[in-house]
């Protein structure tokens, strides 16, 4: 088996005796697109500014490339970052905020034109060379700095929630970019995000966290269709996945909890039902509706419907499911084998 390119074994960083991660283990292989995700305070920048050279560990190893860079300083890592604030100078234009960082290791003018314009071309951002940040969009100063990781031309991209400050549709298409970016140039990136979608859309390999610890590492397949424990049930999916309380369910008293995603559900006659629940909102997307369902076992269920639904909230609706889209969860919400 392949050398990993990112080897990160059991770090930990605390501040003052307060915990910000633990037992943090991570093989990235080279190449690859990580995303770093979980709620606020779980955890996932720290772990980037602690593969950054940022923050240095109290315990445990970083090794990029086969080199153990635990207490080395940032630009000894071969690494470029991209932030939530784009960090760009406005009293430069464009131009000179993307090669900014090659004058200052004395690259020679003529290879900074040559990278400059490569990374423009990528980025879409060919005729704004002369503008200053001020006269560009929030997408566009996004994208300045994407060029600038760029023409760093280093293997290993760290980018810490770089969308956060744009609107919905930017955000999809900036995404779609930054992932082709990522497969042309060959480049791993490793991405802090809150958000699932991007998460999911974007990423070869998703680590849930919480409360400093990592929850789950795998697949956004892995992740979605075989949660390790309830935290990740409840966190991945949209809608999240629904718990069900095994004794409202009858012939499953080996697990504590029971998961059921909104897809497995399905409206039935009255009396061919599993379970009667009564109906508490219809949220239409367009294709579907999201018909939220109350019972007394039950957290978040939810029954998918395509097309646009008005159900009157209060009105019951019988479900059933299959018992092969069940999850099964022990007493401490981990995963239960079949």
């Amino acid at each position: 088996m392949a050398e990993p390119f990112v080897h990160v074994d059991n770090i930990a960083k605390r501040w003052n005796g307060q915990l910000g991660v633990e037992n943090i283990n991570l093989s990235i292989p080279r190449g690859s697109f990580v995303a770093l995700l979980g709620p606020s305070g779980c955890g996932k920048s720290t772990t980037l500014r602690l593969l950054s050279g940022l923050e240095l560990p109290d315990e445990g190893r970083i090794v990029i490339d086969g080199r153990d860079l635990t207490t080395s300083a940032p630009a000894e890592r071969n690494l470029s970052m991209v932030f939530q604030s784009y960090a760009l100078f406005p009293h430069l234009s464009v131009a000179e905020n993307v090669v900014f960082g090659l004058k200052v290791r004395k690259i020679g003018a003529a290879e900074r034109r040559e990278k400059l314009t490569r990374a423009l071309e990528i980025t879409g951002l060919l005729g704004y060379e002369q503008r200053k940040p001020g006269e560009l969009s929030g997408g566009q100063r996004q994208r300045v700095a994407l060029a600038r990781a760029i023409v760093a031309s280093q293997p290993l991209c760290l980018m810490d929630e770089p969308l956060s400050n744009l609107d919905a549709k930017l955000r999809a298409s900036v995404r779609k970019d930054i992932k082709k970016l990522q497969v042309d140039l060959g480049i791993t990136v490793v991405y802090v995000t809150h958000d699932q979608t991007e998460a999911m859309s974007m990423a070869d390999m998703v680590v849930l966290m919480k409360d400093g610890h990592i929850q789950q590492t795998g697949s956004p397949e892995e992740l979605y269709y075989k949660p390790a424990n309830t935290f990740v049930a409840e966190f991945v999916g949209a809608p999240p996945m629904a718990l069900i309380k095994s004794e409202g369910v009858p012939g499953f008293e080996r697990a504590t909890t029971i998961g059921l995603r909104a897809e497995a559900v399905k409206v039935v006659e009255s009396g061919k039902g599993r379970l009667t629940c009564k109906v508490s909102e219809c949220e239409f997307l367009g294709s579907e509706t999201f018909i939220g369902l109350s019972h007394p076992a039950a957290n978040g269920l939810t029954v998918s419907m395509p097309g646009l639904k008005h159900i009157p909230a209060g009105e019951d609706l019988e479900i059933s499911f299959a018992d092969e889209d069940l999850h099964f969860f022990d007493d401490m919400g981990k995963r239960l084998a079949g």
